[in-house]
């Protein structure tokens, strides 16, 4: 089997990100408001919105007075505009790291599946404490790529059982996405009263064309692999997920994803 080189992480559509992961990140955002019990008439702010899904649940739970989503993609800031007309909720583009918000502007800011595509996460949550007021909640989740993201271990499984590199694997790029990391990161950058928690939803998939056909559109790291595939290579891994996925008597599969969530106080 060839070793090609994945390209690196670039998520340019809302759309392709949907059918890829974006469906399953809904039910974890839902989650994850839900642990962190806000207070209602509270001031967000998501990061990295992308597609809206975090800020989505927040209106829709939280009741809060106002969200702010940002994110470096205008295409991103565009599709969420356009999925989240609630007025009470406003996107524009900005980064972690360059926050485009005065300080102590909000009471809660969060981050949903975007940490790890962070480079200089000490210096995001530096920013996130800056625009948070003094008591306010900072928090994040990211995917456990390394066992409860089912959707993406079994394919990197399979890919890594047929000779491919293992340094191609999220669970390997993104070592840090495990508690003690998280819990370091936070209390590190003087968050308190730091929590983690894992975040796991049910993920059904219709039949194998469900699961296998976004990974031939998508823009991940995973997609990105399947497409720098010759056809015989891309179809010995297809048929190769297809005999280790638990595909059900009816054709359904069903896996779940989980998350690890982290808050504190700043």
């Amino acid at each position: 089997m060839s070793r090609p080189v994945v390209p690196v992480d670039s998520w340019v559509g809302g759309t392709s990100y949907d059918n890829y992961v974006g469906r399953w990140s809904r039910p974890v955002a839902r989650e994850f408001v839900a642990w962190l019990d806000p207070q209602s008439g509270s001031r967000w702010l998501d990061i990295g919105c992308g597609t809206g899904a975090l800020t989505e649940s927040v209106l829709l739970a939280a009741a809060p007075a106002a969200v702010t989503g940002i994110d470096p993609s205008a295409d991103f800031v565009a599709h969420a505009g356009a999925q989240v007309p609630d007025p009470r909720a406003t996107f524009r583009r900005g980064t972690a790291t360059d926050i485009p918000l005065p300080t102590a502007a909000v009471d809660l800011t969060v981050s949903g599946l975007v940490l790890n595509f962070v480079s200089d996460r000490p210096a995001a949550l530096h920013e996130m404490r800056r625009v948070t007021r003094k008591g306010g909640t900072i928090a994040a989740y990211v995917w456990d790529y390394g066992a409860e993201m089912q959707l993406m271990r079994y394919f990197w499984d399979a890919v890594i059982d047929r000779g491919a590199a293992a340094s191609a694997d999220e669970a390997a790029r993104f070592d840090f996405c495990r508690p003690g990391p998280l819990r370091h990161l936070f209390v590190d950058a003087g968050l308190l009263a730091v929590e983690v928690a894992p975040i796991v939803v049910p993920t059904v998939f219709a039949d194998f064309d469900d699961y296998w056909t976004p990974f031939l559109q998508a823009s991940a790291a995973a997609p990105a692999y399947v497409r720098s595939l010759g056809e015989d290579d891309r179809v010995a891994l297809r048929e190769a997920l297809r005999q280790r996925l638990p595909v059900r008597a009816d054709g359904t599969i069903a896996l779940h994803a989980g998350a690890w969530a982290v808050r504190g106080r700043s």
